[in-house]
């Protein structure tokens, strides 16, 4: 059995995991998304008010994803026309805007936060999570959608041309990611147990890209491992106090210097 600093330390992890990997699903299709702090918001700040109205974790939960899923459609329509650099800066536009709207929403508590929350995430419950999820993805690489999407990340033209519906393609991709960074913002509501909209900022969405980057977006075992390191590794650097967290941002430069695709190269294809 963990102790309670390292089951909490766990948990955390786990909701890491859920967000790297909500980010990795668009960018499979080439799509660039700063905004998953933004969607994490909607699914802690929905499911959170719910359970607080005496709504059941598991359907609050679901309510939450499901509306982080709904502005994930919303965010990928105007998404469709543009490319690029331009896409991340319509999602980092999206997260500022969620931000903003919780920061001035008094029913969720305003600048004051949400306090009050039922303390509900267990780790089973995380890691149940964390295994659906990446189910989820290992399963997307060999299904139809999964090939379209990664024919649309290497060329939208050619993709278009071989029959893949890019509009389809694009807004799944949206909506999966969303889902999943709303499932991890309501487990991370109800471990947290307070919420304000500060705490999914800039800084969040940037980390969570981080993740994926540093571990590798070619492969689907790359965002786990990134967030893992992230997570992981400032708590093992403990003892050098001060200088921890300028040892690790010197780790990974390093890493970006040495392997610049990522940790994780992408998988090899299974010959037939």
């Amino acid at each position: 059995m963990l102790g309670g600093y390292w089951e909490s330390i766990a948990i955390f992890l786990g909701i890491n995991v859920l967000m790297s990997i909500s980010l990795y699903v668009p960018m499979s299709a080439g799509l660039i998304s700063l905004g998953q702090g933004g969607f994490m918001a909607i699914g802690a700040y929905v499911s959170a008010l719910l359970t607080k109205g005496g709504v059941p974790f598991a359907p609050a939960l679901l309510a939450g994803s499901a509306v982080a899923a709904a502005a994930g459609l919303l965010v990928g329509t105007p998404a469709l026309r543009i490319r690029g650099i331009y896409v991340m800066i319509l999602t980092l536009g999206f997260g500022e805007i969620v931000r903003v709207f919780f920061l001035n929403f008094d029913p969720a508590g305003g600048a004051s936060g949400l306090v009050g929350i039922p303390p509900l995430t267990t780790l089973p419950a995380v890691l149940a999570a964390c295994a659906v999820a990446f189910l989820i993805v290992w399963r997307l690489r060999h299904a139809r959608l999964g090939r379209a999407m990664i024919a649309v990340h290497e060329d939208e033209v050619a993709a278009e041309a071989m029959g893949i519906n890019l509009t389809r393609t694009k807004l799944l991709a949206f909506s999966i990611g969303a889902f999943i960074a709303g499932l991890a913002g309501g487990l991370y509501a109800h471990e947290a147990l307070f919420i304000d909209a500060n705490q999914f900022d800039f800084s969040r969405s940037a980390v969570t890209f981080l993740y994926v980057v540093l571990g590798g977006a070619a492969n689907p075992f790359g965002p786990v491992l990134g967030a893992a390191i992230v997570t992981l590794l400032p708590e093992f650097l403990r003892f050098l106090q001060d200088w921890r967290m300028t040892f690790f941002g010197s780790l990974l430069i390093l890493a970006a210097i040495w392997r610049p695709d990522g940790l994780l190269k992408a998988p090899v294809p299974r010959s037939r």
